[in-house]
């Protein structure tokens, strides 16, 4: 195809060896009666004195190589529409066992797209995903093959790390430790595919490799043929040193909630958009929900509009995040509004009845849409941000101490219910937490003239004379839903600065 112009060169690992050999092979040319290199199995390889000639080279080469494959209707990849989505639970106890294997946290993406449900569906799927990765470097990211998913996924993925253990057996020499037997990726027949990892950066990586994997599968195929290298090729570059090395140093570098995923509700302000936040800075996958999404996808891996009112948008969110990051670790239940102050005699049923539905009811729905996934979890942990009113409530806040009293009773009844599944449910009670969207300069400035005060210490009238902001509560909210909290549940822990009647 390409011409006396290209050399061919035909596989060898890479590293010192394949520099040795393309030296030996290639030290008596003339390089400028050359513009390429083809590496099997490796890639394309174009040069030039100038550097937009060697890049122009490029493209002119793989244009030449898609028109071919074209005459040849060799880039046709099957396509199918889903029928409808896996089992929601399954994925989530999928993913815990994958965590197993893997040895830490763990993401799972479901892929049902038209091209990953038709790729799953295909008849070779498995026998030519069997054969190996594109090429080599590909198999320090998927592994040497796929998890393929029978009517039962957990022995699918018993089988898959047995087999994983054999593999090593035939090619270990003295020195070599056994990596991880958790599969990369796996290919479900008449669900699709899925991409397993241990970040958000990592499930990126695999989704976009895999992605290319299946249609490369298809076009080779096509031609006559998937030829990738052989299983003790691929075993040499999985468990080379120095691609050991590279993986040594990103486990180094893990963060505190990486591979776990956290919904934060009421996240795209105030006190939940900090803890959201706060949240993702350790590495967690963090799904907000909101009625108003504007701005959520900036901080959040994903945002999604959710109306805590309506159990139907709950459950819907609740899936989506099971299908986008396999499972649900952490619950920041926070979403609530504050009315404006009315007295018992003045308020109006319909006010009453809109406070309880959100500031209690609301948190219920998420509570109980989430604990068959946080019982699937990974350390799993519930916090509730709940409020100073509980135990110390003011006139013309009745509605809104009476939910949030209540919302701290089901805290109570939820860590009771919950602990025997290892999930923890703990509350923080905030107070004067000024910088939100509910407490407006205007309507600060007034509270202050109301008690006398400046509003510096209007902001500071608790007995530490410190100010609370939405920062320092998502602070201890990530604490609560790390390991500083593993033995805790059923707690209840202020931040209001110190309150004498709550003390």
């Amino acid at each position: 195809l390409f011409g006396a112009r290209v050399l061919l060169v035909p596989y060898v690992m890479p590293g010192f060896v394949l520099s040795r050999d393309m030296y030996q092979l290639t030290r008596d040319l003339k390089w400028s009666a050359y513009d390429a290199v083809v590496l099997l199995n490796h890639g394309v390889f174009t040069f030039h004195d100038d550097a937009k000639t060697a890049y122009e080279n490029m493209i002119s080469l793989v244009t030449k190589a898609e028109d071919e494959l074209a005459a040849q209707n060799a880039l046709e990849v099957l396509k199918h529409k889903a029928e409808s989505p896996p089992p929601a639970l399954a994925v989530a106890a999928l993913r815990k066992k994958c965590a197993e294997a893997l040895g830490s946290a763990a993401l799972v993406r479901v892929h049902q797209d038209e091209e990953s449900v038709g790729f799953a569906n295909w008849p070779h799927a498995s026998e030519v995903a069997s054969l190996g990765t594109v090429t080599p470097d590909h198999v320090i990211h998927i592994k040497p093959r796929p998890l393929v998913i029978s009517e039962n996924p957990e022995a699918s993925l018993h089988a898959y790390i047995e087999d994983y253990h054999r593999y090593f057996a035939r090619y270990q020499s003295p020195g070599l430790s056994e990596l991880d037997p958790s599969p990369r990726w796996a290919i479900w027949p008449g669900v699709g595919c899925l991409s397993i990892a241990s970040s958000l950066k990592a499930l990126q990586v695999v989704s976009d490799i895999t992605r290319h994997t299946r249609r490369c599968m298809q076009w080779g195929e096509n031609l006559g043929g998937y030829r990738p290298v052989s299983e003790p090729d691929l075993f040499a570059v999985e468990y080379w040193e120095l691609e050991q090395a590279k993986l040594k140093v990103g486990q180094a570098a893990k963060s505190l909630f990486q591979g776990r995923v956290a919904i934060v509700t009421g996240a795209a302000s105030g006190i939940g958009k900090a803890i959201a936040q706060d949240l993702k800075a350790q590495g967690a996958a963090v799904v907000g929900f909101d009625i108003n999404i504007e701005g959520l996808n900036d901080f959040c891996a994903l945002g999604l509009k959710v109306d805590v009112t309506d159990l139907d948008s709950v459950n819907v969110a609740v899936e989506t995040v099971i299908f986008e990051f396999g499972g649900i670790d952490i619950l920041v239940s926070n979403a609530g509004t504050f009315p404006s102050g009315k007295l018992i005699e003045e308020l109006a049923e319909s006010d009453w009845k809109a406070v309880l539905d959100v500031n209690l009811s609301g948190h219920w729905r998420m509570v109980k849409a989430t604990i068959p996934y946080l019982k699937l979890g990974l350390d799993p942990s519930i916090v509730i941000v709940g409020s100073k009113n509980v135990t110390a409530p003011g006139p013309g806040a009745s509605a809104y101490s009476v939910a949030k009293a209540g919302l701290t009773q089901l805290a109570r009844v939820a860590a009771l219910e919950l602990a025997p599944h290892g999930v923890r449910v703990n509350t923080v009670h905030p107070d004067a937490v000024f910088d939100t969207g509910i407490w407006s300069d205007e309507v600060i400035a007034s509270r202050a003239q109301h008690y006398g005060q400046t509003v510096d210490q209007y902001k500071r009238k608790n007995l530490l004379k410190t100010e609370i902001t939405s920062k320092n509560v998502a602070t201890l909210v990530t604490v609560m839903a790390g390991p500083a909290f593993a033995k805790t549940t059923g707690a209840q822990i202020p931040i209001d600065g110190g309150n004498d009647r709550v003390i």
